[in-house]
């Protein structure tokens, strides 16, 4: 028989909280990307315009992980009218010597949006400066609550400005920030008194139109943009897409869901222009912030190579203390016996 590991969303909570061990998983995820020989296909995507629903999947072989993982990720956008969460989902991981299934993760979208919080760390630790204490963000959802986090994991954070377009949404996260965090944060008026004197900025909204335009730009300023993971959201202006250090986590899908597919459509990018990838820069392979002046934009749209590192992760510590329900399945060997094996 083999043994499957099942996994629900309050045991992963406590498995894979957000922390400097997620962050430095994730970190190698894009260091694998530069470095090993990664098997990633493009985004499988599903839309479901009846239902104002969508679902991507996501897998990818990393060879330092003896497993991977195909997350399964619905975001059905009426669902609050119904009670019921918009984002939900689940990982499957399963061996890469045989393919067999190791464990369900039944995570809910939790492991998604610890991994994506994760890497923006890892985008502000190679690319921002190291003095940070101003801080911008754009969006008050649990990813704002999840980036700011992140950030303070790996720099130093005094005085957060954030914008939402509800007032209420970002009065609501100021005083939560506050609280929680013992982090000043203030509401900002718009997006550009937001960014006004901030070192970092993080960009967390669906977002169909630009919000940074080239003139928020300022010397110094790193900016994290996580909210563009489909063709058709643009939170950063193609000019200043096209004015500042651009780094991505991966150019084939950045050309045709990120920011970047929107400056190359606008033609202030050249299509055959080399694009720099985070890993490339964390291997030493390609250059980030190189001055203090610099600006720099880490445009986020998600990989699967972070699915299964998250999902490794998870499955490594589940299996260390001995959590999860064991599922015991019964496996028939091509001469027609079932396998005793555990």
């Amino acid at each position: 028989m083999t043994s499957i590991t099942l996994l629900g969303e309050a045991e992963l909570r406590q498995l894979v909280p957000l922390d400097l061990a997620a962050v430095d998983q994730v970190e190698a995820a894009f260091l694998a990307l530069a470095t090993e020989a990664v098997a990633m296909p493009p985004i499988l995507r599903l839309d479901l315009p009846g239902h104002n629903g969508e679902v991507d999947v996501k897998t990818a072989y990393l060879p330092r992980f003896d497993s991977f993982a195909i997350k399964v990720s619905p975001g059905f956008f009426d669902n609050p009218s119904l009670g019921l969460p918009s984002l939900n989902g689940l990982m499957l991981v399963l061996s890469a010597r045989t393919g067999l299934t190791e464990a369900v993760l039944l995570d809910n979208g939790y492991l998604t949006a610890v991994r994506t919080a994760a890497a923006g760390a890892v985008a502000a630790r190679w690319l921002a400066k190291r003095h940070t204490p101003q801080v911008a963000v754009l969006g008050a959802g649990e990813q704002a609550h999840l980036q700011l986090r992140a950030l303070m994991l790996v720099r130093r954070v005094e005085h957060v400005r954030v914008w939402a377009r509800n007032p209420a949404s970002a009065q609501r996260f100021a005083q939560e920030i506050t609280a929680s965090l013992g982090v000043r944060c203030d509401v900002a008026r718009d997006v550009h008194d937001a960014l006004a004197e901030a070192d970092v900025a993080i960009t967390t909204t669906p977002s169909r139109t630009p919000l940074i335009e080239a003139g928020d730009l300022h010397p110094g300023l790193h900016i994290t943009a996580m909210g563009s993971d489909t063709e058709h959201k643009n939170e950063i202006a193609p000019a200043a897409l096209a004015a500042a250090r651009y780094v991505c986590d991966r150019a084939q899908q950045t050309r045709v869901l990120g920011e970047l597919h929107h400056a190359l459509k606008a033609g202030v990018m050249r299509a055959d222009a080399a694009i720099t990838e985070l890993g490339q820069v964390i291997a030493r392979q390609a250059a980030g912030r190189v001055d203090e002046t610099d600006v720099t934009i880490c445009d986020l749209t998600g990989t699967g190579a972070q699915d299964t590192a998250i999902a490794s992760l998870a499955l490594k510590r589940a299996h260390a203390a001995g959590a999860g329900t064991v599922f015991r399945n019964d496996v028939k060997r091509q001469d027609g016996t079932t396998s005793e094996t555990t």
